[in-house]
């Protein structure tokens, strides 16, 4: 039994990796070892034979187990220091930052927004995305026979023959959130309505779904001059620039009169858009006074109140700022894409040089 002991321990002492001791181990205890054949013989023998016998070969067989077990172990050990020594980690090194979410360029330029017209007294005012007739077109001025009361340019709510309500529509633009602020609030009022619009188009710079911000102010001696003064600080602080200059268009919006396209002085210089310089005019919004039938529609009387009201895509103000290219991109691209273009979070927008008032 010495013999057979000292063979295996031997044998598991030489042994050089996981293979090697699985072969021992099956030599030894494995179902045709060479310790299971000894215990298989030992039912032929007498009673205090077998006895003695069996004791021994137990012995044997748990000293072989244990030596197998140590071995194992010592081979695990041996395994991971190698591993230690070849995949070395500096634990003293600082943290890989993880990619975080960011917020969408939309929700944010809708945040800057918002407070730079909140420094100049706009309070913001929400309307229903689904409106009559009445507040998306005839509250404004659009006479029947106007192309935006086509199926071809207004998403039309679905109606059965028989159905007594007035025809819906998904709004066109965010103008009937001042039709509703008027009505609610009277005068005077200030107030800037951003959020979701619909209409009938689909390429580079037009989506069938897009985002608005309309503004509005309400008083006695409100002129076409403070409106230039609200759009001129404006444009100051949202594309950070120390001064702009805008050029004012004459055009026509059945809403406002006298009404106006307003340009910014630009310039483009190796494909990249700067506000508030060169000898190039970009388009950038609508605006005008507001047309005294819009007034009456919102119960305020024309005779005593005046005002102005502008408005600007917000996806198109965004892809200004930050050189988008294609409208597209803003519903149909991932975070990745976000932060290509360096968005992040915004606690709040930073408003260079504030202000006057």
């Amino acid at each position: 039994m010495d013999a057979l002991k000292a063979k295996y321990l031997a044998a598991l002492g030489n042994a050089q990796g996981e293979a090697a001791l699985e072969e021992v181990r099956l030599s030894a205890l494995g179902k045709k070892g060479e310790i299971s054949a000894l215990m298989s013989t030992l039912g032929k023998m007498e009673p205090e034979a077998r006895k003695a016998a069996g004791a021994m070969l137990n012995v044997v067989k748990d000293e072989i187990d244990s030596a197998l077990r140590a071995k194992k172990a010592a081979l695990a050990d041996a395994a991971l220091d190698e591993r230690l020594r070849s995949e070395w980690l500096d634990v003293t090194l600082p943290g890989r930052p993880r990619p975080r979410g960011t917020i969408h360029p939309v929700s944010q330029v809708m945040e800057e927004l918002t407070a730079i017209f909140a420094d100049m007294g706009f309070a913001v005012a929400e309307g229903p995305q689904v409106e009559s007739d009445w507040y998306n077109f005839d509250a404004l001025n659009i006479p029947p026979e106007h192309p935006a009361r086509q199926e071809h340019d207004t998403f039309f709510m679905a109606r059965a023959s028989d159905d007594p309500r007035p025809p819906h529509v998904l709004r066109t633009h965010t103008s009937p959130v001042q039709i509703r602020a008027m009505m609610e609030q009277g005068a005077p009022i200030r107030v800037i309505a951003p959020g979701r619009v619909y209409r009938m188009d689909m390429d580079q710079t037009h989506a069938p779904m897009f985002h608005q911000v309309e503004g509005l102010a309400i008083d006695r001696d409100i002129s076409m001059a403070n409106l230039k003064w609200t759009l001129e600080e404006f444009c100051r602080a949202f594309f950070e620039v120390p001064s702009v200059e805008l050029r004012f268009r004459a055009s026509h919006f059945p809403f406002t009169e006298p009404s106006a396209e307003v340009d910014i002085r630009c310039s483009w210089k190796d494909g990249q858009l700067k506000i508030g310089e060169g000898d190039s005019w970009l388009e950038i919004l609508g605006s005008g006074m507001v047309h005294p039938k819009v007034l009456a529609s919102a119960g305020v009387d024309p005779t005593q109140w005046q005002g102005f009201a502008f408005g600007m895509g917000i996806d198109r103000i965004a892809m200004l700022k930050y050189g988008i290219p294609d409208l597209r991109a803003f519903f149909d691209s991932d975070l990745r894409w976000l932060r290509h273009y360096g968005f992040s979070a915004l606690d709040m927008p930073n408003l260079p040089g504030g202000l006057s008032s």
